[in-house]
């Protein structure tokens, strides 16, 4: 009975992450599909009178959903489609309650998916919010301005971001010494703090390594 559990319990750790993640891609093909698929055919059949379709064309919603995105993304590069999507974001950022909706979810747009990285450079460990505790945080910027002038140390802006919820935290100006650098990438630190550590990526090894370092650095002095 051990060995037959053992087996069961392995079997499922092997095959559950593959059907959930075909579940969720069929499920996100079908409801992307589901946009536009039923007006595309609605207009097929009603306008060219293609009445001896019984069934509607699978996927046809979902290839109009990419050209349709394809599509803006060529319109937004041009003059005419900044200025129009500059007005669309000073729209939503006018109303209420809407604007902190898109807000967050541009952040994570920006964070995940565009090609500049600009929110944030690198991921690090800072020692917060006390002696001995560390915390996972992301560089954005070298401290400027005002603060630079006010402090004596070279500073860097730190964003600490909150668990489950990376888009809300603190920001912190740490002297650059006192920050260690990580390898792990921006995707893999952001499925490390939504998951409250749950999920390790394989260069979380690093981060056991840099803290080990730093302790037997601190006996040494």
């Amino acid at each position: 009975m051990k060995k037959l559990k053992t087996y069961f319990i392995t079997g499922l750790l092997v095959v559950t992450p593959g059907v959930l993640t075909v579940f969720l891609i069929w499920w996100l093909f079908n409801l992307i599909d589901g946009i536009l698929g039923g007006f595309l055919n609605f207009i097929l059949v009603d306008l060219f009178g293609l009445e001896q379709m019984i069934e509607p064309i699978r996927g046809l919603g979902f290839v109009a959903i990419l050209l349709l995105i394809f599509f803006t993304g060529m319109f937004a590069r041009n003059y005419f489609g900044k200025k129009f999507i500059r007005l669309g974001e000073w729209i939503l950022k006018s109303i209420p309650i809407v604007n902190k909706i898109y807000n967050t979810f541009k952040q994570i747009s920006n964070v995940f998916i565009s090609e500049k990285r600009e929110v944030f450079k690198k991921a690090v460990l800072v020692e917060y919010p006390r002696k001995g505790v560390y915390s996972i945080g992301f560089v954005t910027r070298s401290a400027g301005g005002e603060v630079k002038e006010k402090l004596q140390d070279e500073t860097v802006g730190i964003f600490i971001p909150s668990t489950p919820n990376p888009t809300t935290g603190y920001l912190l100006f740490v002297p650059k010494n006192e920050i260690i650098d990580l390898e792990m990438s921006i995707e893999d630190t952001f499925k490390l703090v939504i998951s409250g550590g749950a999920i390790l990526p394989e260069t979380m090894t690093e981060l056991t390594k840099l803290y080990e370092n730093k302790k037997v650095i601190e006996k040494k002095n």
